[in-house]
């Protein structure tokens, strides 16, 4: 798969779950939104890097099935965001992410290929839905956080063992948090 020209298109897999790194398609939430599918071809490499292809060459994608991507992690999002504050999601995103929920998913395979799909880039949209479902559903949702870094927005599953974990990763926004605060530390006791 080719990687894209600019970094901030790479797909960060860094949620723990499918639904996670799903919704991590769309970057910077609270600042100028940087959006990581931004045609068919970037949704087939998401759902390849994602490992949810059903073959090793990317599956083919449907402008229709980008937009569909689209409206699809915008409603797990509203849903996630709504459950993790203890909060009603609308009816029209609940209805969107079980009407695609409820289609056929990547059916698991024994040998070589690791999934089988009919219509592979919709049966991956179909495992990412059952995913947030399950997720929002069960005991794991009170794990799931919004990184710590102002800049970002990724969500992800907490699973450190003291359930602490502040950043998306510490690749990411986690170093630059500690050197931020080192030069901070470093500019206070050095004075003007």
């Amino acid at each position: 798969m080719t990687q894209p020209a600019d970094p901030a298109l790479a797909f960060p897999f860094v949620g723990g779950r499918p639904c996670l790194d799903f919704v991590a398609t769309l970057g910077k939430r609270h600042a100028t939104p940087v959006e990581r599918i931004p045609d068919p071809a970037a949704l087939a490499r998401w759902i390849t890097e994602a490992g949810l292809a059903v073959a090793d060459e990317p599956a083919p994608v449907a402008v229709r099935d980008l937009a569909e991507a689209r409206a699809l992690r915008e409603a797990v999002y509203r849903v996630l965001r709504a459950a993790m504050a203890g909060r009603e999601p609308e009816t029209a995103d609940v209805a969107l992410v079980n009407e695609v929920a409820a289609r056929p998913d990547l059916a698991p395979q024994l040998g070589r290929r690791r999934w089988a799909a009919r219509r592979p880039a919709r049966a991956a949209l179909a495992t990412v839905a059952r995913d947030a479902v399950l997720l929002v559903g069960g005991p794991l949702l009170e794990r799931v956080k919004e990184c710590g870094n102002p800049d970002c927005s990724l969500l992800f599953l907490d699973d450190s063992q003291a359930r602490r974990r502040r950043w998306c990763s510490m690749e990411r926004c986690g170093n630059l948090a500690k050197i931020a605060g080192y030069r901070s530390r470093n500019r206070a006791a050095t004075g003007p």
